[in-house]
């Protein structure tokens, strides 16, 4: 069974409509015990950083979450849930982030059009069970104003004026930056990748 971790916000209606699509069982869990019964974990997010981890401190669900990351539980961080693994974020300097991988995440800068919207490929630069069958340089569907650093967990990383870590993959962590839920066919192939891990 895989838990959806719903916080109060987040696109959960379509990440639902995915895991529907591929045949996968699921549930909504909103509190720690919910978390404590879960096998496998989905950290889906939009919107801001400070905002997503003032949630999770609030419904005191911080702990409960690292618990089952460090307990080996299967877990996939979706855009903004990528970006909570790491230390901190520019976007809310205040906010600690979860601290899995070293590094704060960063905003696009440098004239670039922000946010980061719609298609772009990925490079593959390791090994990616995510990505198994996804083809050479799979396009995605993004939806970002920051990014993380290229850390050496990541699989993948896009091009966007500044290479960024697009998938990290690290043990029983996996993360993308992208939007699976609304990449198509490539995004079922990855989520169903997941699903069956």
């Amino acid at each position: 069974m895989i838990s959806i971790l719903d916080y109060g916000a987040g696109n959960l209606r379509s990440v639902e409509n995915t895991l529907a699509a591929i045949g996968a069982r699921y549930e909504l869990v909103r509190d720690a015990e919910g978390l404590r019964r879960a096998s496998k974990i989905i950290l889906p997010g939009v919107g801001h950083f400070g905002q997503m981890m003032r949630a999770l401190d609030d419904l005191e669900l911080r702990q409960a979450l690292l618990e089952r990351i460090r307990a080996g539980v299967l877990f996939l961080g979706i855009c903004l849930g990528l970006q909570a693994l790491f230390e901190a974020s520019d976007e809310a300097p205040e906010a600690r982030g979860l601290g899995l991988f070293l590094g704060r995440i960063e905003k696009f800068s440098n004239g670039l059009k922000v946010p980061h919207m719609g298609w772009d490929s990925l490079e593959k630069i390791g090994d990616s069970k995510l990505l198994e069958g996804a083809g050479d340089r799979p396009y995605v569907y993004f939806a970002n104003s920051f990014y993380a650093p290229p850390v050496k967990e990541a699989s993948a990383i896009c091009d966007y004026g500044v290479r960024f870590a697009a998938v990290i993959e690290s043990g029983n962590v996996y993360a993308v930056q992208f939007h699976p839920e609304k990449s198509g066919a490539i995004g079922l192939r990855i989520m169903s990748n997941f699903a069956c891990l």
